[in-house]
């Protein structure tokens, strides 16, 4: 029986380090495009963040370490001042509004364009992307990356970790690295993306060394009980097919097991699904689950509540939704009371930019005026 909404516990406090978080309901990181061309965030995306304040915690939208690593027109970085100072003021928004905000860092890897970012992609292997990527010259077939040479590999290492400064110099509570959905860390994870002979590539113990690397550098830079880990299992967007998921992952869990970690966030979990709840048992730390709501369908009338409840039962410490917060900047509240949900608008508009299916999402106040 679902919980009412009075004793649910995603209204329940939480802790997740040093942060006091008002509910359990974490906003997911959301590619938006509203970033300017250099990359530098906008003032609409301060105004976006601080209407979703009252969720427990924010977690922004992925955020490129370094130049090399955007994926799309449009996605903000954290490798330049300007893009720090555009950031602080996306902070200062939403600490003013009462709220708290971890960074996704994100290395597209070979989901990026040399019209994107003005440089070839690099990936742990010279395979490419099996579909064309969105460029601000339309759709254009995905160019063949460049092998990452050692050198390449230390080198992103120090910057996910200088980017993981810069996350907490513009006022972020942390960062989250993000090591799924096809990108970089992905690439180094599954096996039709990694072909290397060397130590990063073969076994499971090795194509996982890379994203163990990164997380312990990250780790090191801003202190482990402000940083967390996502990882997608099973999930094949960006032409990813892991090969030996019900290997790599607990042995993922088993090398960061005694990191101290802020948190793991896994996506489409699924409560009822065995690989999860292994992974829950190795992870002795705070657990955030995604529900598995379907990749681009139907929005659930609960915005993923119920689905929610069933993991918090099963195990999990926090709930993070992405599409339902993004139409209802008031989502907590709406949940809390049983009100209904905005509607979607179409996916066109998500990128678009502008405030158009970005900040004119109404409230529950503003459509009682």
């Amino acid at each position: 029986m679902t919980n009412t909404p009075e004793k649910s516990r995603l209204f329940q406090p939480a802790r997740l380090g040093a942060l006091h978080l008002p509910n359990r309901l974490v906003m997911a990181p959301l590619t938006r495009n509203r970033a300017g061309a250099d990359g530098v965030p906008q003032a609409i995306m301060a105004t976006y963040y601080a209407q979703r304040a009252s969720a427990g915690l924010i977690i922004a939208e992925a955020t490129t370490p370094n130049a090399v690593g955007q994926t799309y027109p449009n996605i903000p970085g954290i490798h330049s001042d300007a893009q720090v100072g555009g950031w602080r003021r996306v902070t200062d928004a939403v600490r003013d509004a009462g709220g708290r905000m971890f960074l996704q860092l994100q290395h597209g890897g070979r989901v990026g364009h040399p019209d994107n970012s003005g440089l070839v992609p690099v990936a742990p292997s010279p395979v490419p992307l099996p579909e064309t990527i969105h460029t601000p010259g339309g759709r254009k077939d995905a160019v063949v990356p460049r092998e990452m040479s050692l050198d390449d590999i230390r080198s992103t290492v120090a910057d996910f970790a200088s980017a993981a400064r810069n996350a907490i110099d513009a006022g972020f509570a942390g960062v989250e690295v993000h090591a799924a959905n096809g990108h970089l860390l992905h690439q180094f994870m599954a096996r039709n993306t990694n072909h290397r002979t060397d130590a990063y590539g073969g076994p499971v113990a090795a194509r996982i060394r890379f994203v163990v690397e990164v997380v312990r550098a990250v780790a090191a830079a801003v202190g482990p009980e402000r940083m967390g880990l996502r990882i997608s299992p099973r999930v094949t967007v960006n032409g990813i097919e892991e090969g030996d998921t019900e290997y790599l992952y607990p042995a993922l869990l088993d090398a960061l097991a005694d990191d101290g970690l802020a948190y793991l966030h896994t996506v489409f979990a699924d409560p009822d699904d065995a690989l999860w709840q292994d992974l829950r048992k190795r992870w002795s730390g705070t657990l955030i689950a995604n529900p598995a709501l379907g990749w681009g369908g139907p929005l659930p009338a609960d915005g993923g509540k119920e689905a929610g409840e069933r993991l918090l039962a099963a195990g999990a410490d926090l709930i993070s939704l992405g599409r339902a917060f993004l139409a209802n900047p008031d989502l907590v509240e709406r949940l809390r009371i049983g009100a209904p949900l905005n509607p979607l608008r179409d996916e066109g508009w998500m990128y678009a930019g502008g405030e158009t299916g970005y900040t004119d999402y109404p409230t529950l106040a503003a459509q009682a005026a």
